[in-house]
């Protein structure tokens, strides 16, 4: 059983960073491509970021870019997401996911960029 949980969340202020981890297990996580994805308060879920199994490629979301970073442990089963320079607009609940497009299977974690 695929099992993702993520971790990390939290309140920052604008400009700040926080690391989200994500915990996989249930599946071969070095064979497949990874995605962080997110939904706002009252909006529907929006692609993040992935990155290929071996870790190696990446691609973001404009928004996104020189931003945050994606990246990926394949012998921890950990994949990661660096958020640096939030802004308000980033408050969301994050999620990874190993298909995209698809429902997380996890509970996600709750980033809150305010003063």
């Amino acid at each position: 059983q695929v099992q993702l949980v993520e971790s990390g969340g939290g309140l920052v202020q604008p400009g700040g960073s926080l690391r989200l981890s994500c915990a996989a297990s249930g599946f071969t996580f070095s064979w497949y491509w990874m995605y962080w994805v997110r939904q706002a308060p009252g909006k529907g879920l929006e692609w993040v970021a992935s990155i290929n199994e071996g870790g190696d490629g990446t691609n973001y979301a404009n928004p996104m870019k020189g931003r945050f970073t994606i990246s990926r442990d394949n012998g921890r089963n950990m994949l990661y997401l660096q958020m640096n320079n939030l802004k308000p607009e980033d408050t969301a609940v994050y999620y990874c996911v190993k298909e995209w497009p698809g429902t997380p299977p996890g509970k996600g974690t709750l980033v809150t960029v305010s003063s």
